[in-house]
């Protein structure tokens, strides 16, 4: 019995969890049983609800029983435990809540490569994420729906959840056929959260709970806003989705990007975890589109600047067409420090490893190439250049590896590496 006791096990929010999925599953109900006669927004929305509520009741249901005979077959008659299974469950439940605070800005798939990474580490995690995004499935929702985009969350709250394969298949399936060809069963479970829970910002909080996040998530700001590019000659482009492929209707480097909307307010959120960081990690991900963008909510900078956090650059593997054509590494926080202020990275990340030669030749073709790296200027700067192999390959394309950089990540906040 004192096992049982040490252990913690939080009924109180497994059974939140299983009533909030009931009531999830009893709104879609209700929705069809109020309106005889529904549009197809009504009815997707309803099927959706009543998708998920029974998605999530079956999956909390099972994964409770699962943790419960877990627990009960570790243990004998006497009441003697199992160490191996028990150690693990209590390391989870101390050491990593007792983990370094870590802010981790951006967007994109390199932020949610990061968290898989850190996530071995600290439970003190925030990711801060951009909400620019205008493409794909999540641009066609913040146009319908007027959501903020739920695409970059959705990834960064798989990445730091505590979910089986299967319900990560699920959330990362995309519809192919019908109206909803091409959108994610996560992003419209998202925004089923955004209706149901009265605001976005709420929305990813209740899905960060119900999936048993490590740490949470958030938008930089609950405002919807539009990225804009200014290139060296003067031409804008409007819209984050095309800023990335603007050289296919208007070649020319990017001179800087700034928002639509002046005095654009940060979530009060981001900036208390940026405040309480021990470490604050930019990036990996597109330098304009991704990181950038985060910088330009009023305050957040101003948070970066006063906050006494180690702050660390981790630079991009290759060079990005349309973004960053020709940069070296400097260039990069170059780029970041022009629209935020000199001496925003005390720490760069640069991979030095080798590639293997067909797979530059691939990239190449189209338009990327490995990031240089200049020494001198780094020193000249100040900036601590922390260099390596951090590189995997995924089915031919190149990738951060998240256990090589969440250890690099590590030893900076342990103090291995001084400025």
């Amino acid at each position: 019995m004192k096992q049982w006791i040490r252990l913690g096990l939080s009924f109180k929010k497994w059974l939140l969890r299983l009533a909030f999925g009931l009531f999830i599953f009893s709104c879609g109900i209700l929705l069809i049983i109020k309106n005889a006669s529904m549009d197809y927004k009504e009815t997707t929305i309803s099927a959706i609800l009543i998708i998920s509520g029974s998605v999530w009741l079956i999956f909390w249901v099972r994964k409770m029983l699962v943790l419960l005979v877990d627990i009960a077959s570790r243990t004998d008659f006497k009441g003697k435990k199992n160490t191996v299974g028990i150690k693990n469950y209590l390391y989870n439940l101390k050491v990593l809540d007792k983990g370094p605070k870590i802010a981790v800005i951006g967007g994109g798939t390199g932020i949610s490569t990061m968290l898989r990474g850190l996530k071995a580490y600290s439970s003190n995690i925030t990711a801060i994420i951009t909400v620019a995004d205008d493409g794909g499935g999540s641009g066609k929702l913040r146009n319908e729906l007027g959501i903020l985009p739920p695409g970059d969350i959705r990834n960064c709250i798989l990445a730091l959840a505590d979910t089986e394969p299967v319900m990560e298949r699920l959330l990362q399936y995309r519809f192919k056929e019908g109206d909803l060809k091409g959108q994610s069963f996560g992003n419209l479970f998202l925004a089923a959260m955004n209706g149901v829970s009265g605001s976005f910002e709420q929305a990813v909080k209740d899905m960060s709970e119900v999936l048993a996040v490590k740490g949470q998530v958030l938008p930089v700001t609950s405002e919807c806003v539009a990225l804009c590019a200014e290139l060296e000659d003067g031409h804008i482009i409007v819209g984050e989705s095309q800023i990335g492929n603007h050289n296919e209707t208007h070649k020319g480097k990017i001179s800087r990007v700034y928002l639509d909307k002046n005095n654009v307010s940060a979530v009060e959120d981001s900036l208390l975890a940026i405040r309480q960081a021990d470490i604050i990690v930019l990036g990996p991900g597109s330098l304009y589109t991704s990181i950038i963008p985060n910088l330009l909510v009023n305050t957040v900078c101003d948070e970066i600047k006063r906050s006494k956090a180690k702050k660390v650059y981790v630079c991009n593997v290759m060079t990005q067409p349309g973004e960053t054509d020709d940069y070296s590494a400097f260039l990069h926080i170059d780029a970041i420090e022009k629209h935020s202020y000199q001496g925003v990275a005390d720490y760069c990340i640069v991979n030095t490893g080798r590639f293997p030669k067909e797979i530059l030749a691939k990239y190449k073709h189209e338009g990327a190439v490995p990031v240089r790296v200049d020494y001198s200027k780094f020193k000249k700067r100040g900036i601590r250049l922390i260099t390596g192999d951090f590189f995997k390959l995924d089915r031919g394309y190149i990738r951060h590896d998240p256990d090589k950089l969440a250890m690099a990540v590590m030893e900076i906040v342990s103090g291995r590496y001084k400025v």
